[in-house]
């Protein structure tokens, strides 16, 4: 008789990712503020769209539907991110992206001069670009809703404050319309950040090259089951006075 196949046992993952080269870099509650936030603001843009351009307008018609659509979306943009701060992992992450240091300064410069070695672009979890398109998107939606709400209820303000908000409202939109397509061309860049963002996980290596001070393996936000952060902030960004002076 052919004795049976001997039963294997599949070897561990480690802890660092799955098969130990992916880390991970977003819980499950950061993936949510970000999708839903991005279908509100895209629901919105698009809506805008329909009522400006005559050709849209014509194709989609309803246009009293594409006005509520866009006045609900506009309002319920900021929503997600504001349930979003029960999570820790959000948290954390929203502590990483306000704080602004020196190495970020370095990496604002190399990208101004077009620089892409490594050693003259420091970054921590996020870097200076990133941390400043969230606050210019954060800043802009904020206002955006606020002159919306004016433009939306006549009654809230005399007609020289609504004449305002509107202007605001309408340059202020044409300025996140192209933001938004700068932040949409470079995630089309770059394959694993977007994968990052899809699933949680990253390649230890891009990591490693495109976030040089993050220390994932320190960071113990979600690892898909959870989202407390392990230290806040396992970054080396508090280390980057020494890492400055020598990538000058």
């Amino acid at each position: 008789m052919t004795p049976p196949p001997e039963r294997t046992v599949p070897p561990r993952p480690r802890a660092g990712g799955r098969d130990g080269s992916r880390v991970p870099r977003f819980s499950p509650a950061e993936r949510w503020v970000h999708r839903t936030t991005a279908l509100l603001l895209g629901l919105c843009v698009f809506s805008a769209g329909c009522l400006y351009l005559p050709a849209l307008a014509e194709l989609v018609g309803r246009r009293a539907l594409v006005v509520t659509i866009h006045e609900w979306t506009g309002i319920l943009t900021p929503v997600p991110a504001l349930l979003g701060l029960v999570s820790r992992a959000f948290r954390a992450d929203l502590t990483r992206i306000n704080r602004f240091g020196p190495h970020d300064r370095v990496w604002l410069r190399a990208a101004l001069r077009r620089d892409h070695r490594r050693q003259e672009r420091p970054a921590g979890k996020f870097n200076a670009g990133q941390k400043l398109y969230a606050s210019y998107i954060a800043g802009a939606v904020l206002v955006m809703a606020g002159t919306g709400l004016l433009m939306w209820f006549t009654g809230l303000a005399p007609l020289v404050w609504r004449t305002s908000a509107t202007f605001v409202h309408d340059w202020l939109a044409l300025a996140v319309v192209a933001v938004l397509i700068g932040h949409i061309g470079k995630a089309f860049a770059d394959p694993e950040a977007r994968r990052g963002m899809r699933t949680g996980r990253v390649e230890r290596e891009w990591a490693a090259r495109e976030h040089p001070l993050w220390r994932p393996d320190e960071d113990l936000v979600g690892d898909g089951h959870g989202d407390g952060p392990g230290n806040g902030h396992a970054d080396a960004e508090h280390q980057i006075g020494g890492h400055e002076r020598r990538v000058r």
